[in-house]
C-alpha cells in the first residue's frame, strides 16, 4: 500500500470494501490576538501597582493582638489560642501566623503575595473550565478574564485597604472565596480514577479548611454546592453526573465537619459567651428583619457601582471569541433561563445568609461602606455571575448581531476606563499609607528605645487608616487594642499620646 493514496481503491481491492473514514478534524490551535493581551494590561497594572504600595502597610487594629503570640509562641500558639480561647477558627490561625510569623515584614509582603495568588487561582481555573467546556480562545484572553476579575474583586471597592492591605481582614473574608475556587482545579483537570479521587478528597478537605476559615464563606460554598446538586440533573452530561454529585457531596460533607469543628471549640463557647445575646439573637425576627433592610443597603451600593461593568465587559469578549475544538460557532447553553434564575437566587441567598451572621455582631455598621471587608465573601461570586452573563451576553450577539466588531470594540474600550476610578483610589491610598508609615516607624523606634531603656508605661499616638481602629478611639474611652500595643513592645500599658486621631485619615 505503499505511495497509494489514502482513502482510494486500488484495482487489487475489494470492490465491497468501504474506504476508511477520514482522519478526525484536527484540533483549532489557540489563536494570537497582540491585543487581547495589551488590554490586559491595565487591570495587571493595577495589581502591581497595588503591591508595591504594599511596603507602606503597618501594623494596625487585630494584627497587634497577633504579633505578640506568634512571636513568643510560634503558630501553634496562635492556632491554640484561636481554638481555646477565641473563636475556633484553626484555619484562620494557620495563615494568620503565616505572615505574622515575619512580624512587620510579612503585612508589607501580604499584599503582593495574596494579590498573585488570587490571579493565579482565576487564570488556571479561567483555563481548566474552558478546555472542560471544549472550548478555545484566542492567547490572553484568559488572563484578560482573570486579571479583569481580580481588579473588579480587589479594587472596585469603597475600602480597598481592608480589602487587599489589611491582612487580617483578607484572610477572613478576601482569601477564602478565591481558595474555594481553588478547589474547582482538580476535579477540572481530573481524567482518571485516581484523578477523580483526588478531586473528591480536595474538595473534603477544602469544606473543613473553609469552615474553620471563615463561617460567611462556608455557607455560601453550602448555598453553591446545593444549587449545583439541583441543576446537575439537568446541565450535566450523563457520563460526568454520577462525579459531580459526588464531588458536590464531598465538598458539602467537609464544610459540615469543619463546621462541627468551629462550633464546638472552646474559642467559639467562649466568644458566644463574651458577645452574649448578640450571638444568641441571630434567628429572632428583628434581627432578620434588619438583616434583610441592611442586604438591601449592600444590594444598592453594589449594583450601583458602575465600574462592575468591566466584568460583563470581558464576559461579552469571551462569549464573540471563543470557539468550539472544531472551529465552530458554539450555540448557547440550553435551559439559560434557568441558569440565570439559579445564579441570581444563589448569589442573593447566600449573601443575605452572610448578613445575617454578621448583623449580630456589627449591628448597623454591617452595611456601612467601611465594613465593605464583610461582603467579599460571595462579592466574588457576584463579579464571576457578572462575567458568566456577559459570556451568554456575547454568544447571543453572535448569532443576532450581523457586526460584532463594534460590540467588541465597546467592550474592549469599557475594560480599560473602569481601571480609571480604582487607580486614582490607589495613588490616593499610598500617598495616605505612606504618611502613616513615616509616623508609625518614628513611633516604632521611640517605644523600643524606651522599652530598651526600661520604661513601663509610654505614651502612644493614634495613627489612624481608612477607619481602621486604634487603641483609644471613641474620643479616648476605648483602649482595644492597647493592651496588646504594650505587650508587642513589652510594656505594661501605653497612655494615650493624642486627643485625637492623627491626620493619617
Amino acid at each position: 500500500m505503499t505511495g497509494e493514496t489514502r482513502g482510494t481503491t486500488t484495482p487489487d481491492a475489494d470492490p465491497n470494501l468501504q474506504p476508511p473514514p477520514p482522519p478526525p478534524t484536527p484540533p483549532t490551535r489557540p489563536r494570537t490576538a497582540p491585543w487581547l493581551t495589551a488590554l490586559a494590561l491595565p487591570p495587571l497594572a493595577l495589581l502591581a501597582a497595588a503591591s508595591w504600595f504594599g511596603r507602606w502597610v503597618r501594623p494596625g487594629a487585630d494584627d497587634w493582638c497577633f504579633l505578640p503570640v506568634v512571636r513568643d509562641d510560634g503558630i501553634s500558639g496562635l492556632v491554640g489560642k484561636f481554638y481555646l480561647d477565641d473563636n475556633g477558627r484553626v484555619a484562620n490561625a494557620l495563615l494568620v501566623g503565616a505572615y505574622a510569623k515575619f512580624q512587620v515584614a510579612g503585612h508589607q509582603w501580604y499584599p503582593a503575595v495574596s494579590g498573585l495568588l488570587i490571579l493565579a487561582v482565576l487564570w488556571s481555573v479561567t483555563v481548566l473550565a474552558l478546555r472542560r467546556a471544549g472550548l478555545t480562545v484566542p492567547r490572553g484572553l484568559p488572563l484578560l478574564v482573570a486579571a479583569m476579575v481580580t481588579a473588579c474583586f480587589l479594587f472596585v471597592t469603597p475600602n480597598t485597604y481592608k480589602t487587599f492591605y489589611w491582612p487580617a481582614a483578607s484572610v477572613s473574608h478576601t482569601l477564602p472565596p478565591v481558595l474555594a475556587c481553588a478547589a474547582l482545579i482538580p476535579p477540572l483537570l481530573a481524567r482518571t480514577r485516581r484523578g477523580r479521587g483526588f478531586a473528591l478528597a480536595v474538595a473534603l478537605f477544602a469544606g473543613a479548611f473553609v469552615a474553620t476559615l471563615s463561617e460567611e464563606t462556608a455557607v455560601v460554598m453550602v448555598v453553591v454546592l446545593l444549587a449545583a446538586l439541583l441543576l446537575s440533573g439537568r446541565i450535566v452530561p450523563v457520563p460526568s453526573r454520577s462525579f459531580v454529585r459526588r464531588w458536590c457531596g464531598a465538598g458539602l460533607a467537609g464544610t459540615v465537619a469543619g463546621a462541627l469543628v468551629l462550633i464546638t471549640s472552646p474559642g467559639s463557647m467562649n466568644r458566644r459567651e463574651r458577645f452574649g445575646a448578640e450571638t444568641t439573637s441571630l434567628l429572632a425576627p428583628n434581627s432578620l428583619a434588619a438583616s434583610l433592610r441592611a442586604f438591601a443597603e449592600i444590594t444598592v451600593q453594589t449594583v450601583t457601582t458602575w465600574q462592575y461593568a468591566g466584568a460583563v465587559a470581558v464576559g461579552v469578549l469571551l462569549g464573540l471569541l471563543c470557539r468550539r475544538e472544531d472551529g465552530r460557532t458554539p450555540s448557547p447553553p440550553p435551559r439559560r433561563p434557568l441558569l440565570a434564575w439559579t445564579g441570581l437566587l444563589t448569589l442573593l441567598i447566600s449573601g443575605y445568609l452572610c448578613t445575617v451572621i454578621a448583623y449580630p455582631v456589627f449591628q448597623e455598621r454591617v452595611s456601612d461602606p467601611s465594613a465593605n471587608r464583610l461582603w467579599n465573601d460571595y462579592l466574588l461570586l457576584y463579579v464571576i455571575l457578572l462575567v458568566a452573563a456577559g459570556a451568554l451576553i456575547g454568544l447571543a450577539a453572535r448569532q443576532h448581531v450581523r457586526r460584532t466588531a463594534p460590540v467588541g470594540a465597546v467592550c474592549a474600550a469599557l475594560c480599560v476606563l473602569v481601571c480609571f476610578g480604582p487607580a486614582i483610589s490607589l495613588l490616593n491610598l499610598d500617598t495616605t499609607m505612606r504618611a502613616r508609615a513615616d509616623k508609625w516607624d518614628a513611633q516604632d523606634r521611640r517605644l523600643r528605645q524606651g522599652a530598651a531603656d526600661g520604661e513601663q508605661v509610654m505614651p502612644y499616638r493614634r495613627l489612624v487608616v481608612s477607619g481602621m481602629l486604634e487603641p483609644f478611639s471613641k474620643a479616648g474611652t476605648s483602649y482595644w487594642p492597647g493592651g496588646c500595643v504594650a505587650d508587642f513592645y513589652g510594656l505594661e500599658r501605653v497612655t494615650d499620646g493624642t486627643r485625637g486621631p492623627t491626620a493619617a485619615n
